[in-house]
């Protein structure tokens, strides 16, 4: 039996040591360690139960051996036996109860478990007091006695090992033992296993370090000599079993997994009213939701933790410090002047929501920058700048302020564009997903305007570029020379340079004097404008776009088709109003102030659909013809209804009487 169960743990460690095996060969570059982690945790380590004997210094040779010196690598060959090995399975099925003429009465299954979890741990703790007591003192006192690479390196590079060891050695292998030992009187290891669970938070530090303690150990081995030669020593020994130190390494991240499935082999073997069934299944529980959820555990202090080193360096600042936050981008840039010739330079800190604008202090005492300047990302635009005498530079514009910077190459440019960019779109997502609530169709805003009891009071909705093609108050069109949009920092309208030469305190803006249109201004300040400026006569297109169903009995937008609306118009906002029924509008845009064209449709004929595209339907009377082409079937129905109605003379008598608006 003692030769069966020995047989039976030599085949499970090499099980083992075939999937270390193949996530390093896989994985010799920088970077793949962290994939290494989550493979190995997602996947439970399946066939990776089993550990060398419990002498951490007698361990066999596993009958072959790495070829060649390169201490990282490991004979293709010997993994191909290994795995040849494994796949039959025969390995385990010889050690199972009864197969073994001539024994005498057979332990519990349960026990039997508890006895593999016991010589595991065994095995496991002697791998940590290699990693702790071998390894890293001898790379410390190395550090110490040469000073040929420095002791933080070596700190980081086995993390916290230390007190993962002390705890296995001191306290849960220990119980363990005592637990087995008094086996007859106290049949259970469930409340044991309990306890280990507040403890796995170590592990989630260990795995999280393990990407950036693999690439500093491949780094320090590439370029300091007597580091090498105190790794390679320790893993010639017999005590190493001719593993590399990377494989050890793994040990700590594997054997979480590793306790699940023994677990629950454990709780599956233990009879109904078994007195341990209880505890055992809470602690399978446990340390199942510590193995799913270790990926996302790692990442979120992963990202409090470096959240807390950058509000560190930042001073700790009340108003800045917030850990919801998410540090998306940091780097140094260079700020060009107004006023100085040269670029001075500066570090950027890009948050989820913030960008904050710093410069290094020249005395870091506790904190090494000092914040000059946040700008929010609701309403933040970036783009590139073309400046011959500052190249890779580019223009960050927010509320607070715009900056012109310069980076160090032009992928740095296009990577804190982007990085911007990605913040910036993140936020308008989240604020469309918002407003949806109160919003119909595309360019359907129920309400727009703020009301005037609001104005200056609290920042406006600002109407977007796209939206509009004209002035939102003298109805004129914009141009790139001479009529450039702006907005007005009260109600959010998109006007011009004439309608907004206008400047009044807002409230939440600290009172200060913003660019408001003559509106606002009128009801801000109570001054009154010149007659020269507010008598302009409404023409017959100057009438505002109806983007509600409410106010119109059709609106959307169609395809304006034929040489008779010109070819810069191919899409028109298109509206039959409530109070004007009897005419159809077609607007460049959904917040226009005045349409570009206007058709009464009394009299005309409407004809619907053709074969080749059963979408178009066209305004016929006389030698006048409109073709417009509606997205759906079902639309084009819709609007020749509606101007069929009003081809009839009709008009609706109530608000809702011939409402086809979507």
């Amino acid at each position: 039996m003692e030769a069966c169960r020995m047989e039976g743990e030599n085949k499970e460690k090499l099980a083992s040591v075939s999937s270390l095996v193949t996530v390093f060969e896989n994985s010799r570059t920088p970077g793949a360690a962290s994939r290494v982690c989550k493979l190995e945790i997602e996947h439970h380590c399946p066939g990776g139960r089993a550990p060398p004997p419990a002498e951490p210094w007698k361990e066999p040779n596993l009958g072959e051996t790495l070829q060649g010196s390169e201490p990282r690598m490991v004979s293709r060959r010997y993994l191909s036996s290994l795995k040849n090995k494994l796949s039959s399975g025969a390995w385990r099925k010889s050690c199972q109860p009864g197969t073994h003429p001539g024994l005498g009465t057979q332990e519990p299954e349960e026990k039997r478990i508890v006895q593999e979890l016991l010589e595991t741990e065994k095995a496991y703790v002697a791998r940590l007091h290699l990693l702790d007591q071998v390894f890293f003192q001898e790379l410390l006192r190395e550090a110490r006695a040469s000073k040929a690479f420095p002791e933080d390196v070596v700190r980081l590079i086995f993390s916290n090992i230390s007190s993962i060891y002390q705890f296995h050695a001191q306290f849960f292998l220990p119980e363990l033992q005592r637990r087995l030992d008094d086996w007859i009187a106290t049949p259970r290891i469930g409340d044991v296993i309990q306890k280990l669970a507040p403890f796995l938070k170590m592990y989630s530090e260990y795995v999280k370090n393990f990407e950036r303690a693999a690439e500093l150990l491949a780094s320090w081995t590439d370029k300091s000599a007597p580091f090498q030669e105190v790794i390679t020593r320790i893993q010639s020994s017999e005590a190493s079993d001719s593993l590399t130190l990377q494989h050890h390494m793994l040990e700590p991240v594997q054997r979480i997994p590793r306790y699940e499935l023994l677990l629950k082999e454990y709780v599956q073997k233990l009879p109904v009213q078994a007195p341990d069934r209880a505890d055992a299944q809470k602690a399978l529980d446990m340390i199942f939701l510590a193995a799913q959820h270790s990926n996302a555990a790692i990442t979120e202090m992963e990202r409090l933790q470096d959240l807390w080193d950058v509000y560190q360096r930042l001073g700790l600042e009340d108003d800045i410090v917030d850990p919801s936050n998410t540090l998306l981008r940091e780097g140094p840039v260079l700020k060009i002047s107004f006023r100085r010739s040269d670029p001075m330079e500066r570090y950027l800190f890009l948050f989820n929501n913030m960008l904050l604008y710093c410069i290094p202090k020249v005395i870091q005492v506790g904190a090494q920058f000092q914040v000059r300047t946040r700008i929010d990302v609701a309403g933040m635009k970036v783009r590139e700048l073309t400046d011959a005498e500052f190249p890779h530079s580019f223009l960050v514009s927010g509320k607070q302020r715009t900056l012109e910077l310069q980076a160090r190459s032009q992928e740095e440019m296009i990577s804190w564009i982007q990085a911007c960019q990605v913040a910036i779109d993140q936020i308008e997502k989240r604020n469309e997903t918002f407003k949806a609530a109160v919003q119909g169709p595309e360019g359907d805003t129920q309400e727009q305007e703020l009301q005037s009891e609001e104005l200056g009071l609290r920042a406006p909705q600002w109407v977007r570029d796209k939206m509009v093609t004209m002035c939102m108050r003298c109805r004129e069109p914009f141009n790139a020379l001479t009529r450039r949009r702006h907005h007005c920092r009260a109600c959010g309208y998109v006007v011009c340079a004439k309608c907004s030469d206008y400047r009044a305190e807002l409230k939440y803006d600290g009172n200060r004097p913003n660019r408001v249109c003559v509106h606002c201004y009128t009801f801000l300040t109570g001054n009154v404008l010149p007659k020269d400026k507010d008598d302009k006569k409404q023409g017959i297109l100057e009438k505002g776009s109806t983007t509600g169903s409410e106010q119109s009995i059709m609106c959307g937008f169609l395809q304006l088709v034929g040489d008779k609306w010109g070819k810069s118009r191919p899409r028109g906002w298109c509206v039959i109003p409530r109070d004007d029924p009897l005419v159809l509008y077609v607007y460049a845009a959904p917040q226009d102030m005045r349409a570009h064209t206007s058709v009464p449709l009394l009299g005309y004929q409407v004809t619907a659909g053709t074969q080749a595209d059963p979408r178009v339907f066209q305004l016929q009377q006389s030698c006048q013809l409109y073709t417009f082409k509606a997205e759906t079937e079902e639309l084009r129905d819709r609007w020749v209804k509606a101007m069929e109605r009003a081809a009839s003379g009709w008009s609706p008598r109530g608000p809702s009487d011939g409402d086809l608006s979507d």
